[in-house]
């Protein structure tokens, strides 16, 4: 029976709520791919695999082979840098975004136009899941540089169908005049910097109840529970937890449900979760914490 449209989802895929059975045979399907295409194209990688006695995708029997494949360090991108990690040729590379570098060289990453694709479907589905629908008016204050927070939200939000307003960052008296004058439903920036727009909203006598605020999709930096709280009262709003980072795409890897605000969703037909001790490196058991 088709749903009516307001309440089918704006972004929604069968594999969202496959059976695991069938989950985990389409990651294990991923991971040879993945794995055929690190031997075949990427030297470095390819390389590293061969040295844990990886020569062919065959070998990866199930998915229990997961801890056999060895781990990418960030000293291994700062030496590979810019593009000596590029799995396909420089030129099919249709945009380039990249870590703060704060620590030396930045992290530089590729994206073809397959990977945009699929980025902008996961950052979709995590938005979806967060209250976004189609028509909704989302105020991007996430910055539009390097950084894959600007225009990770950006294309998700344009691929739900909602309306993408692309202040980017600073200029926080006028993030204030653009959030009362045109309506942002959804703020999508640092947890910092929202706490920073309450700010300038009370400068500007703004009122949040006065505001169409509903949502803040936030992400980029650590917080807290307690600094959650503090923004759902000064913005009169539901907070939102993001979680990404660029070598693996930027945000869209995992998001909070609106529902239950307890714990990360995982994008699994796309991401495999693996959590390890720090210590050895060794993979821990469900429920234990460690490393991701």
């Amino acid at each position: 029976m088709p749903a009516s449209a307001a309440t089918e989802p704006a972004i929604w895929d069968p594999v969202e709520t496959s059976p695991r059975e069938e989950l985990r045979a389409l990651q294990l399907e991923r991971l040879r791919a993945t794995v055929a295409r690190v031997l075949a194209a990427q030297p470095p990688g390819a390389a590293r695999l061969r040295d844990a006695g990886i020569g062919s995708p065959e070998e990866i029997a199930s998915l229990d082979d997961l801890p056999r494949l060895p781990f990418a360090t960030k000293a291994e991108l700062r030496e590979h840098y810019p593009f000596g990690l590029l799995a396909v040729p420089r030129e099919q590379v249709i945009r380039v975004q990249a870590s703060s570098g704060s620590h030396g060289k930045p992290t530089v990453v590729g994206y073809t136009r397959g990977d945009l694709d699929a980025w902008s479907e996961v950052m979709a589905r995590c938005m979806t899941m967060a209250g976004v629908r189609p028509g909704m008016v989302i105020h991007n204050s996430n910055g539009y540089g390097l950084f894959t927070g600007g225009l990770g939200f950006h294309q998700g939000g344009e691929r739900i169908g909602a309306t993408v307003i692309p202040v980017s960052g600073g200029f926080t008296a006028r993030q204030a005049m653009l959030l009362r004058d045109l309506g942002g439903q959804v703020l999508c920036a640092t947890p910092s910097y929202a706490l920073v727009i309450a700010q300038a909203l009370r400068d500007a006598g703004i009122e949040p109840s006065s505001a169409s605020l509903e949502l803040a999709l936030l992400g980029g930096e650590p917080w807290t529970d307690g600094m959650r709280a503090e923004i759902e009262r000064e913005l009169g709003l539901v907070a939102i937890n993001n979680y990404g980072l660029s070598e693996m795409c930027g945000p869209g890897v995992a998001a909070e449900c609106a529902v239950a605000q307890d714990g990360l969703h995982v994008q699994e037909d796309h991401f495999l979760v693996e959590v390890v001790d720090p210590g050895t490196g060794a993979s821990l058991p469900v429920g234990e914490e460690g490393e991701l």
